[in-house]
């Protein structure tokens, strides 16, 4: 928050440090009034089912107060203790920023090549350095070599001159860990300003000098270039080492440059004095909550990766040199050293308490500038936002530990780890029994969202052109843990979907007998589809739709379990659009307005009671449409969010579904030979079904729904175990084993007016066929053309030919029908 405040205030030409931290803060303040709400109300627009009155900011009293006694309790225990070590610096900000808000990207640089000559040599005597950062130079403290190089032994021990520093002096040394295939195989050891040199350095005895001011400007060890910018600094080196006759010369090179994710500026190595938290001992404990089994991550990969990450922690710096945050609960005492004399404390008062018993009346102390990294806020989130350190608070002891987190992959380290080892530190127990990582929403070309690119989806207007329901039913369809690239098509598939059961919704509305209508009513609701006698009496497309149900109930229940959420909505998408809404409400049909009686009454029910569940099952994905046609259905008691899920385990026929399958398998064969055949949509056609007894009995039972389905004459419908006696005459089809059937083609098209057509696309088809023929017969084109281009037309030949075989195929067939005359 306080870059983007940092920003806005450049746009005026001000800078912080003018306003003062007093004023500064109260402008941030000022913006997260106006601005804070922003993802509160992307949140609520999504539809997130949230008691909204507890909603907490990281800086309100309680979690501030939780913060500081974070702080205070692990500085007790002996767990948070200050020092000068190397941190990962921002210039721009002026705050050390944490390893994990560092992303390094690979950019085109340049290595340098510098001389340093051989203290007490000749001008021949020197080594060369190879550096993509000559600036820091100003630090070296010493040169290296690998003790097997051979070119560099004879100087072991011996002094080099640091290039552009009056002269002065450092050893060369040996040491294994020198690579002798890089650049020169000579290293130049800047403790000060390179994360393995300071390693180094430590384990040598080196001294660690720092070159460099906080803003990124040298400082007085540079000499003349004190006060230039570092990259400045960098070039006026450069040339002034070209006319020294010490640049050797510089070669383009692949960088890893490491950049802040907040601000992407180039980050700085600095020694820099912060307060850090050992972690080794939190780790541990954290560790051993995965393996015991007290914490499951979802999905199971991502253990790994917490493992190897708590197994090699480094201790946590947990300072920040900014002005926006929770200020660190350290105090110093004026003329003391701030290293060896500090207090820490709950509060001023309780600071002062202690620094007078210690000091004196008269002491005076001041607050440590430096405020919490924010991620040390946030790791105690689950615990400090419902009362702690008050483990007595209501919500503490209702709502801790709490079953699952839910957050992004991205931030396993910044966030979840940290926040499994605060609460078992300060609570005992972990903070939630399962993590699940949901993948990151990526752009339709599987670009990370960024402002530089351009390709920020605001969730607002996507909700404006697609609708939540279809937004939330696009992202949850997502695998754990698995990147989603989020595509207008896939938003216009699922905004489909929604229009879909709405208007599923409205026509069984539309289909059910008014409130007043008790007669109906009492039908409709005393069909009891969750017991067995109840479902072995029901026809067959109504047994068959219940018991798929019933089956969908029981995955999507066990999917809901384990966290499969992207499972859940394609098996419910699929049910409802496959089954329901393409089948049963087609087929319900011939119920509704051409049965009557008692067969009204059973689909009214069926079509309720299936699509209520259907409503359930989808409300986690897709609340504001599931809602509104719940609320719209009659005799509902109660809210679809607080409704009980449906029951499990309950009955199916196995033995429906495999008979409906057979008649969806006719059905499909009949429409599409009335595609392929050009049938008028609305034209009815005879059909002779032909199977086995057992097969033409279930089928026959269902002649309405069949003929409603495929656009049959019912009328002229028959059902046999053998072949009708114009074979010859009509449209052979297999719908599956054992089930056949017959359609007439004098029904289904106009076969003089057929034959005609047919003749006409043979012959042109011929003439195709004979023109790739004639190209794959030239010696100089299969020789002389390129050989995918040749291979091309082998197989359009190919594809040519078995076309030309299928129409004379149906051609024969048409003039056996009705023989005409060729035109």
């Amino acid at each position: 928050m306080q870059l983007v405040v940092e920003r806005m205030l450049a746009s005026e030409g001000i800078k912080r440090v003018e306003l003062g931290r007093d004023e500064f803060t109260k402008r941030v303040w000022e913006w997260k009034e106006k601005y804070g709400g922003t993802i509160t109300n992307q949140i609520k627009r999504l539809g997130a089912s949230c008691d909204w009155t507890k909603e907490h900011f990281t800086l309100d009293d309680q979690l501030s107060r939780a913060v500081i006694e974070a702080f205070v309790r692990l500085h007790e225990r002996g767990l948070i203790y200050q020092g000068s070590y190397m941190v990962n610096w921002s210039p721009n900000l002026q705050t050390a920023v944490s390893d994990l808000e560092v992303e390094y990207s690979e950019e085109s640089g340049t290595l340098y090549h510098i001389k340093y000559r051989v203290a007490g040599g000749s001008s021949s005597d020197y080594l060369t350095v190879a550096t993509t950062r000559p600036e820091t130079l100003f630090g070296d403290v010493a040169i290296a070599v690998n003790p097997q190089d051979d070119r560099y032994s004879k100087y072991v021990g011996m002094t080099a001159i640091v290039p552009m520093t009056y002269g002065r002096h450092v050893p060369i040394i040996s040491d294994k860990n020198v690579d002798k295939d890089f650049g020169t195989g000579v290293l130049k050891i800047s403790p000060g300003h390179d994360h393995n040199d300071y390693l180094l350095a430590r384990k040598l005895g080196l001294p660690i000098l720092n070159v460099m001011n906080k803003d990124g400007t040298l400082n007085k060890v540079a000499g003349l270039y004190c006060g230039l910018d570092r990259f400045e600094a960098r070039k006026k080196l450069w040339t002034d080492l070209e006319e020294m006759g010490l640049a050797v010369k510089k070669e383009a090179h692949t960088l890893r440059v490491p950049r802040s994710q907040r601000g992407g500026e180039i980050i700085e190595p600095l020694v820099s004095k912060q307060w850090f938290v050992t972690m080794e001992p939190l780790a541990e404990k954290a560790l051993r909550a995965v393996e015991k089994g007290e914490l499951t991550i979802i999905p199971e990969r991502f253990e790994k990766i917490y493992n190897h990450w708590l197994s090699n922690i480094k201790d946590w710096c947990i300072s920040r040199q900014l002005w926006w945050g929770h200020r660190i609960p350290v105090w110093y005492i004026v003329g003391k050293n701030p290293e060896e004399d500090y207090i820490v404390a709950r509060n001023a008062d309780e600071a002062l308490e202690q620094a007078q018993k210690k000091y004196g009346k008269d002491v005076e102390i001041y607050q440590d500038p430096d405020v919490l990294d924010t991620w040390f806020s946030s790791a105690l989130w689950p615990f400090s936002t419902l009362g702690w350190p008050d483990e007595t608070a209501e919500d503490f002891k209702r709502f801790y530990p709490t079953t699952m987190l839910e957050t992004g992959h991205d931030i396993l380290f910044f966030w979840v780890a940290r926040m499994v080892m605060m609460g078992i530190e300060f609570t005992g127990t972990v903070p939630f029994s399962y993590i699940y990582l949901h993948g990151l929403i990526r752009d339709s070309q599987g670009r990370k969202m960024s402002k530089t690119l351009g390709n920020v989806i605001d969730p607002l207007d996507t909700i404006k052109e697609f609708g939540t329901d279809a937004l939330r039913f696009t992202l949850a369809l997502g695998t754990a843990g698995q990147d989603l690239n989020l595509s207008t098509e896939r938003l216009t598939s699922n905004k489909a979907f929604t229009n879909k059961l709405w208007n599923a919704g409205k026509f069984i509305l539309q289909n059910l007998p008014t409130q007043n209508d008790s007669q109906s009513w009492d039908s409709i609701l005393s069909f009891e589809f969750e017991k067995d006698d109840c479902l072995l009496k029901l026809p067959l497309p109504e047994c068959w739709i219940v018991s798929e149900l019933h089956s969908l109930i029981d995955v999507v229940t066990i999917s809901y379990d384990k966290f499969f959420f992207g499972d859940v909505g394609r098996d419910v998408y699929n049910f409802f659009w496959g089954d329901f809404a393409d089948w049963y409400i087609e087929a319900s049909k011939a119920r509704l307005y051409q049965s009557g009686g008692d067969s009204v009454a059973l689909a009214q029910a069926v079509l309720l009671y299936v699509f209520k569940n259907i409503l359930k099952l989808l409300h986690p994905f897709m609340p504001f449409v599931t809602e509104e046609l719940w609320q719209a259905l009659p005799n509902r008691k109660e809210a679809l969010i607080i409704s009980h899920w449906p029951q499990i385990s309950l009955p199916r026929q196995a033995s429906a579904v495999k008979k409906f399958e057979n008649l969806k398998l006719l059905t499909k064969a009949i429409r599409n030979a009335r595609a392929e055949y050009s049938v008028e949509p609305a034209k009815r056609i005879s059909a002779s079904i032909v199977a086995s007894e057992e097969v033409n009995q279930y089928i026959s039972g269902e002649k309405e729904v069949l003929a409603l389905l495929t656009r049959l004459d019912l009328r002229n419908v028959r059902f046999a175990n053998s072949p009708p006696g114009n074979v010859d005459q009509s449209v052979h089809l297999v719908a599956g084993e054992g089930l056949e059937a017959y359609l007439p083609l004098a029904d289904m098209i106009d076969i003089s007016a057929e034959v005609q057509r047919l003749s006409k696309r043979l012959t042109k088809m011929k003439m195709e066929y004979d023109g790739f023929i004639a190209r794959l017969s030239s010696p100089s084109f299969v020789e002389k053309a390129p050989k995918d281009i040749v291979r091309g037309v082998r197989e359009k030949a190919v594809e040519a030919k078995e076309k030309i075989a299928l129409t004379e195929k149906r051609l024969s067939l048409l003039r056996s029908t009705a023989p005409v005359p060729d035109c």
